[in-house]
């Protein structure tokens, strides 16, 4: 099989019946072979029920269906999983992803040989308030991921060379920083494709801005992990032992302290 399409999704009904037949008119015009698997993660519309009727209608449409939402790290993981192409393709549901880039991104990777290809939206269609935090954030995971050639760690618009997605783990929210867990697995040729934005159609966005509080912790992480995974106690070592070298000083003699309530006392 040539490619695998990974969708992670939640409450898309109305753009699944047009975003599979857009995706099937670029794989039959350029003889791809090719599945598509929806990832439900926990839609309280009417999303399964279109996936399942899209899968009737085709054979190369398969689901996944979670029972609630678990996020779309673990979406992206159980597709990875099912992923049979030798180059798979990741790209969100609300179609503001073009499938009209799926041969660009798949020739970056069968002919121009990268491991891995991010999508990089540079004219966007999205508020102020989330393209400033965007570009901090992006910012941050270049500096300390070491990946200078990226600009959107977090386009949803990816390619992976198959081997790349069979041995990397996606897991809490580290979706964000599959180049970065793929550098870590030794995938090191990660290139980037300008693709295109587009505004979105049908629903409403799923974007909070905890979700950069929360990248920033989670990059904290992968960069520990990444430098002291094999050896952490360098740093609980060194902290234990500049806490043995520089003790806290005493506490003066003429230091106060409040009696210790009578009620807590008679409790004891």
């Amino acid at each position: 099989m040539d490619i695998s399409v990974v969708v992670p999704l939640f409450n898309e009904e109305e753009s699944l019946p047009e975003l599979f037949a857009w995706i099937e008119r670029v794989m039959k015009a350029n003889n791809f072979t090719y599945e598509v698997i929806f990832v439900n993660d926990g839609s309280t519309d009417h999303s399964w029920e279109v996936i399942e009727r899209l899968s009737r209608q085709s054979e190369c449409v398969k689901g996944i269906k979670f029972r609630r939402n678990y996020g779309k790290s673990p979406a992206l993981h159980c597709g990875f999983a099912q992923a049979q192409g030798d180059v798979v393709i990741t790209m969100d549901a609300d179609m503001q992803d073009s499938p009209d880039e799926i041969p660009g991104l798949y020739k970056m990777i069968k002919t121009d040989g990268y491991d891995l290809v991010s999508g990089y939206k540079k004219k966007r269609y999205d508020p102020l308030s989330k393209t400033i935090p965007t570009k901090l954030f992006n910012a941050t995971a270049r500096k300390i991921s070491g990946i200078k050639n990226l600009h959107d760690f977090n386009c949803g618009l990816k390619a992976y060379r198959k081997d790349v997605v069979k041995n990397i783990e996606v897991y809490g929210e580290m979706h964000r920083y599959i180049p970065y867990l793929a550098k870590n697995a030794g995938f090191n040729k990660i290139g980037e494709k300008v693709v295109k934005h587009r505004a979105r159609k049908y629903g409403k966005t799923k974007f909070g801005l905890n979700r950069f509080f929360n990248g920033y912790l989670d990059l904290i992480t992968l960069w520990f992990l990444s430098s002291f995974g094999r050896k952490p106690m360098h740093v609980f070592g060194f902290l234990g032992s500049y806490t043995s070298l520089f003790p806290r000083p005493p506490y003066s003699a003429s230091t106060s302290y409040a009696p210790w309530p009578t009620a807590c006392s008679s409790a004891w």
